[in-house]
């Protein structure tokens, strides 16, 4: 059970190593694009290459879809970025069902915790698998692994190392399932939890009057996905919306107001708490991404501008 390509990964190392997928369940097809086409889920076009049996359910509690879930006759079910379930579905199995989160439980439940870990400065993540029960992501765990986190990691770096160390985790899991040799922990309870909320327009705004690791850590932990933005104030009728992708720091001391805008010839950087926030690649409303470079050679920016 999953949707996006982060759980494709896992379905395709199932099929790697011979295990019979007697079911696919993801989502709806959904409108997308500028033309609102419907689109498939990522996992569900995979599934579909491979000749896999595919369920996509709106009610997950509606008789229909669980008689034709029971009829798979599934003695295992495997959760990966898919929906809370209810009881009577994580129950049916034999073997019943575990879920791979990508975060070191009890750490970041809940769904962003890739970004989340980036975003709050986090040196060390990793992905948990764990027993679904009626919460979410606080099942008892079965296995973990962590990685570091470097200081220049971005969000689409880290979601295709957890991918692969998260597909190759199930892979474990399933093998400790299939001998019987599962030995699981309970989350422990503990005061300094991090929630991985999900991400919005309001938390993906920054703040230029925050301290310059908040405002560096925040662009990296949402680049390339979703994005973090601002307004540009280009002195031109009013500020208009920008993203930011590529950005680089510059600790210093400077009496500048914070998101005022500095430029040179092929350089932009924008003040802030602590130093600077050197730009390498932004978009424009309309415009597609680009690296400052280019932008500079057809953009100019007024003396007065500022992010806000």
């Amino acid at each position: 059970m999953g949707t996006p390509d982060f759980a494709v990964a896992t379905l395709k190392a199932l099929i790697d190593n011979d295990y019979k997928v007697v079911g696919v369940l993801t989502a709806p097809d959904r409108p997308a694009g500028r033309g609102q086409k419907l689109r498939a889920s990522a996992v569900k076009e995979f599934a579909l290459e491979h000749h896999l049996n595919i369920l996509q359910p709106t009610n997950l509690k509606s008789e229909t879809f669980l008689e034709e879930l029971k009829t798979l006759n599934a003695n295992l079910q495997i959760i990966v970025a898919f929906r809370m379930l209810p009881k009577v579905v994580w129950q049916m199995p034999e073997y019943g069902t575990f879920n791979l989160h990508a975060s070191l439980l009890p750490q970041y439940r809940g769904a962003a915790p890739i970004h989340w870990a980036i975003i709050n400065g986090e040196t060390k993540t990793g992905v948990t698998t764990f027993f679904i029960d009626e919460k979410i992501d606080t099942g008892a765990i079965i296995q973990s692994v962590d990685i570091q986190i470097q200081p220049t990691t971005t969000v689409g770096d880290l979601h295709d190392k957890l991918m692969a160390i998260g597909s190759e985790l199930v892979i474990k899991t399933v093998a400790q399932i299939e001998t019987d040799s599962v030995t699981t922990t309970i989350q422990p309870q503990t005061e300094d939890l991090r929630t991985a909320y999900k991400l919005n327009r309001d938390n993906c705004k920054i703040d230029w009057t925050q301290p310059i690791d908040t405002i560096y850590n925040k662009i990296r932990g949402l680049n390339p996905f979703p994005t973090a933005w601002c307004y540009l104030d280009n002195d031109k009728n009013k500020p208009v919306s920008v993203k930011l992708y590529g950005v680089e720091k510059q600790e210093a001391h400077h009496k500048h107001a914070y998101g005022f805008i500095m430029t040179s010839k092929d350089e932009v950087k924008v003040a802030c708490q602590g130093g600077y926030i050197k730009i390498l690649e932004i978009q424009l409303p309309g415009k597609r991404k680009m690296e400052i470079k280019s932008l500079l050679n057809g953009f100019n920016f007024s003396e007065s501008a500022k992010l806000l």
